[in-house]
C-alpha cells in the first residue's frame, strides 16, 4: 500500500511570540515493512530546522524562529509504502532495551481499577493477553474528542471510560506492564476516507518469539498496512509530533488538519510490474 500523508499544523499568536522553538518527530523511519518513498518538512518563518534523532531512535527536527513571529504554520507531506506484516513491526531502530518499556510514567500510571482491569487478562500465552487487551479496552471506551486533554492521564480516562487514542493507547500501556509486558506508545498516521483533526495513536508490545507487535486499541485491530509508523516512546509526550516553547505571544490558537490516503499503488509494485512486462517482451 503507498500511503500519501499531508499533515500542517498552525499556530496563531495574538500578539508576538518570540524565542519560538519547536521539536518535531513528524518524519516516520524505514523498517522491514515500511519505506519512506518521500518526505519533506516545512516551516513558514525564518529560522533553522535541524534533523537529528533522540534516545528512542525517532527521527526529529528542531525549529528554532530567527525572529518574533504572530503566526507559525508546520507543513509535512511524503508517501510511505506499507507491507502486510500481520502486525509485526520489524527492522526499526532499537537503541534502547527493552525493559526500558516496562517503566511508569504520570500519563501511565496505574490505579486499582487498571490494576484489576489488567488481572483479567488470564489467558495462556503473552500474544493471546494481549489481543484480549486490546478488545477489552475497545470495548470499555467510549471515543469523545470532547473528554480528554493531551495531559489526561490512563486512570482519569479508565474511570470515566471516554477519550481518544492518546487515552486508549496510555491504558493498553499501563496494563501491559502491569503484566509484566514491555510496551510503548506509537504516533503515526492511520488511513481514512475523510480529513482527520489529528493524527493516530497506538501501542507496541514485546511478544516472546515475535518481538514487537502492533496494537491498536482505538480500532480494536492489530495494526495493518494501513498504520504509518512515526514515532515511539514511553508515553504521548515522548512521541508528540510537535512540542515547543515560546517567550510572550498571547493567546495561542492551534488548529491540526491530517490527510492520510491510499494512493492505490506502492513503488515496489510498479517495479514489479515493469520487471514482469520486461521478462515477458524478452
Amino acid at each position: 500500500m503507498r500511503i500519501r500523508i499531508d499533515y500542517t499544523t498552525t499556530y496563531d499568536y495574538s500578539q508576538a511570540a518570540s524565542g519560538v522553538v519547536q521539536l518535531l518527530r513528524v518524519q516516520p523511519r524505514g523498517g522491514w515493512d515500511q519505506h519512506v518513498a518521500r518526505w519533506r518538512v516545512d516551516v513558514d518563518a525564518d529560522g533553522s530546522l535541524r534533523a537529528g534523532t533522540d534516545v528512542f531512535g525517532n527521527a526529529t527536527h528542531l525549529f528554532t524562529a530567527s525572529s518574533p513571529v504572530t503566526r507559525l504554520a508546520i507543513t509535512v507531506n511524503g508517501e510511505v509504502d506499507t507491507d502486510e506484516a500481520h502486525g509485526a513491526c520489524r527492522g526499526f531502530p532499537e537503541p534502547l532495551p527493552p525493559t526500558m518499556f516496562l517503566r511508569t510514567t504520570e500519563l501511565t500510571a496505574a490505579d486499582a481499577a487498571i490494576t484489576a482491569f489488567a488481572a483479567d487478562r488470564s489467558e495462556a500465552s503473552v500474544l493471546d493477553q494481549l489481543h484480549a487487551l486490546n478488545l477489552a479496552i475497545n470495548d470499555r471506551m467510549v471515543f469523545d474528542a470532547d473528554a480528554t486533554g493531551t495531559g489526561t492521564d490512563a486512570v482519569t480516562a479508565f474511570a470515566q471510560a471516554r477519550g481518544v487514542c492518546q487515552d486508549y493507547t496510555h491504558i493498553f500501556c499501563a496494563a501491559a506492564r502491569l503484566l509484566g509486558i514491555p510496551a510503548r506508545y506509537v504516533s503515526g498516521h492511520y488511513v481514512r476516507p475523510e480529513a482527520q483533526p489529528a493524527g493516530h495513536a497506538w501501542a507496541e508490545a514485546l511478544v516472546p518469539d515475535l518481538g514487537w507487535v502492533g496494537f491498536d486499541p482505538t480500532n480494536g485491530i492489530s495494526i495493518t498496512p494501513a498504520h504509518v509508523r512515526v514515532a515511539v516512546g514511553l508515553d504521548y509526550l515522548d512521541a508528540a509530533p510537535v512540542r515547543g516553547a515560546r517567550r510572550g505571544g498571547g493567546v495561542e490558537t492551534m488548529h491540526v488538519a491530517v490527510s492520510a490516503v491510499d494512493t492505490g499503488t506502492t513503488s515496489r509494485q510498479s517495479q514489479n510490474q515493469r520487471q514482469s512486462q520486461s521478462q515477458r517482451q524478452a
